[in-house]
């Protein structure tokens, strides 16, 4: 009996990562941006990726990309090299062009039986990017390759065959406007599956400019990194999806910049501004979202991490880009002025041990005192009012210096004339 069940543990474990009714969170990766990353990059990100607890890589692929195959095969080879973390295929139908219904079966049979291949109820995990005119392919892939299928048909809004699907993920992870992220969508497609496993979308922000991709708007980001992780620990889905790992294009990345990587058109706004505090906070949040939030977090360290444009928003041209996203317009939403959706202030998170003081100053000016007055995350935002300049933070506690963190100016000189509507993220660690 002994020997038996021993054999059942290895074979679970040699057949990839399995995950019945567990909690999970992956990063969304666009292999797209991905042509020039080697197999040392790639075990980089994954390392990357593990210390924020993320569990694994959504990976993105477009039909037709010349690479897509050489990157799959150094993104598994890493992964299963490194073990204890899981890829599954996210089938991208609105990319270049749409997946043939063979190409899709092909793709999925190729990777689904790699070691670190995402398991769900003992299934390889697929999902897609969009697709609602081939929903109908789904119930031959299924057949053909056995996985367990979460399709990302937000467009549709629900209006599919739930019968042919085994969960969902949803895109909607923003605000719609000039308004801060509700969990309104998040509950309706909760009861649309009908107890089916949800994952929910976490993003901390959105702007994209790119004329050859004919791509230009935002939506609000400001505090949304905080509020949606409150949100998940809250609803508490069965799967978290972040928006994104590499997407340099849509100014939503926490993995490295890869400069390769960067779209053509884009690097006006991406170079020099990197994300990785972001990732920072993820165990805190990660770990409260696995736990119900039931336990008490042993926090070892305090940590800061903050994000702000480097432009005000009236200091240059808009560039065109509208506060209102395509989606939105096309449902009659107003289009409103990037400056309204998108405010001038830095944003602040504070992971701390017990209460404590924090200075933010902007240049030369007056400094804004901020109270934490618990353990955990404290989060705080300070309008720019005009100032310009260094922004330098400083907790204290009990009068002494805890830790200090600085960014870039805050300035009226824009690149191009244009205001780069993404932020910079830095933080003390």
């Amino acid at each position: 009996m002994f020997f038996a069940h021993l054999l059942a543990i290895v074979f679970a474990i040699c057949s990839g990562i399995t995950h019945t009714q567990a909690k999970a969170v992956f990063a969304h990766l666009i292999i797209g941006n991905t042509a020039h990353t080697t197999y040392d990059d790639w075990v980089d990100d994954i390392q990357k990726a593990k210390a924020a607890h993320i569990d694994g890589f959504a990976l993105n692929i477009a039909y037709k990309d010349s690479y897509t195959d050489n990157s799959l095969d150094l993104a598994y080879k890493a992964a299963n090299d490194l073990g204890n973390f899981g890829l599954f295929l996210s089938f991208d139908y609105l990319s270049r062009a749409v997946w043939p219904k063979q190409e899709v079966i092909k793709y999925t049979n190729t990777y689904k039986d790699q070691p670190s291949q995402y398991r769900y109820d003992q299934k390889p995990l697929v999902s897609t990017f969009e697709g609602r005119d081939n929903v109908g392919d789904w119930v031959d892939i299924k057949a053909a390759t056995g996985c367990f299928f979460m399709p990302s048909w937000t467009s549709l809004q629900g209006k599919f065959p739930i019968n042919d699907v085994d969960g969902a993920f949803s895109w909607d992870a923003w605000p719609h406007g000039p308004e801060d992220k509700n969990t309104t969508s998040d509950e309706t497609w909760k009861a649309i599956l009908k107890g089916k496993p949800y994952m929910m979308g976490v993003s901390p922000w959105f702007y994209t400019n790119i004329p050859g991709w004919a791509k230009n708007w935002l939506v609000r980001g400001d505090d949304l990194w905080h509020d949606r992780w409150q949100q998940v620990i809250e609803l508490q889905p069965e799967m978290v999806e972040i928006l994104t790992w590499n997407d340099y294009g849509e100014s939503n990345y926490i993995g490295p910049i890869h400069s390769s990587g960067i779209p053509d058109g884009s690097q006006r706004y991406v170079d020099g501004m990197p994300h990785e505090n972001w990732r920072d906070l993820l165990p805190h949040y990660i770990n409260a979202y696995k736990s119900g939030n039931t336990t008490t977090p042993v926090i070892n360290d305090d940590k800061l991490v903050f994000w702000y444009r480097i432009n005000p928003s009236g200091s240059g041209s808009t560039g065109g880009t509208p506060g209102t996203a395509p989606y939105d317009q096309q449902n009659g939403m107003p289009v409103y002025s990037p400056s309204v959706v998108s405010q001038d202030k830095v944003f602040l998170s504070v992971l701390l041990r017990s209460p404590a003081d924090i200075n933010v100053q902007i240049g030369d000016n007056h400094a804004t005192l901020l109270r934490a007055t618990t353990s955990g995350i404290n989060h705080f935002s300070v309008p720019f009012n005009g100032q310009s300049g260094n922004v330098t933070f400083a907790v204290s506690r009990d009068g002494e210096s805890v830790v200090k963190a600085a960014g870039p100016a805050i300035t009226g000189a824009c690149k191009n004339g244009l205001v780069n509507w993404n932020a910079f993220v830095g933080g003390s660690s």
